[in-house]
């Protein structure tokens, strides 16, 4: 573990996880907000707040602009971290002990589950597993959201995985990637390598779909730059949009290119 991971470790700061809230408001409405069956008793889960629940807290908010009775669960595995949430409990929000076997009850189904920051330090191997069994509570269609981000929420990435409707007992759909900055660190492709998701990390090697698709990001931004898009953000837009030309699943979305997302759905699924 490096001195930052052990220092910064469930330390999460406020708003680190804003710009994921953002896109899943804007993208994924209906899983936040549809109240059909079992639906109505949905819930959303995030796993290991870590020392203060700020991601929890901010997730509701965000959410419940969307569906104002949203039952918000925040779990984490630290029996104290997890008493000390109790001071921001309410009704629709709670706070609960628990690991990977989530602490739920047969009437709280997950429509969405989120798990960041949680495997970075893990075994490779055991992130399959991991996702499997926190897809296991979702209702068919939830959606798992797992990655990584720096303390300050400005460079993140996550796996957006799928729990099938013909197949819900088999492994969640590597459905997408979504990258985001928000350029206080510049911009450059590779800025992102080290904030990949656990599995995806040591991939960023020749013959390997993560190293091709960093490669061709790399050339699109050489060439946006030398086209005159210098600032960071000019650069990124234009490096995506020129990426999309060239990488299939790569969104044109003018408000992901605006805002420094970069959606990658490849068609037969990011590559494990």
């Amino acid at each position: 573990m490096s001195t930052l991971d052990a220092k910064t470790r469930g330390r999460t700061a406020p708003g680190r996880l804003r710009a994921l809230d953002a896109f899943l408001c804007r993208f994924e409405p209906t899983l936040l907000s549809r109240v059909d069956g079992p639906w109505a008793r949905a819930v959303f889960v995030d796993v290991g707040f870590g020392e203060h629940p700020w991601t929890t807290l901010e997730s509701a908010e965000a959410f419940r602009a969307l569906h104002p009775e949203l039952v918000v669960i925040g779990v984490e595995l630290d029996d104290a971290r997890a008493l000390a949430a109790q001071s921001h409990a309410g009704p629709r929000t709670h706070f609960r002990q628990g690991g990977f076997a989530l602490p739920l009850s047969p009437e709280e189904p997950a429509r969405l589950v989120r798990a960041m920051n949680l495997l970075r330090q893990g075994p490779v191997e055991r992130v399959a597993e991991v996702h499997h069994a926190l897809s296991r509570f979702l209702l068919p269609s939830g959606l798992l959201v797992e990655g990584s981000s720096d303390p300050e929420g400005s460079v993140l990435t996550a796996h957006l995985l799928r729990r099938s409707d013909s197949a819900p007992d088999a492994p969640p759909v590597r459905e997408a990637l979504l990258f985001h900055t928000d350029f206080r660190q510049g911009f450059a492709p590779l800025l992102f390598r080290d904030w990949l998701p656990r599995d995806l990390r040591r991939r960023v090697r020749p013959g390997e779909p993560m190293h091709a698709f960093f490669m061709s990001w790399v050339d699109t931004w050489k060439q946006a730059r030398d086209a005159g898009h210098s600032a960071p953000a000019d650069a990124f837009r234009e490096s995506v949009s020129r990426l999309c030309r060239q990488v299939d699943g790569v969104s044109s979305d003018s408000w992901l290119l605006d805002s420094g997302y970069l959606l990658w759905r490849p068609p037969t699924g990011v590559a494990s």
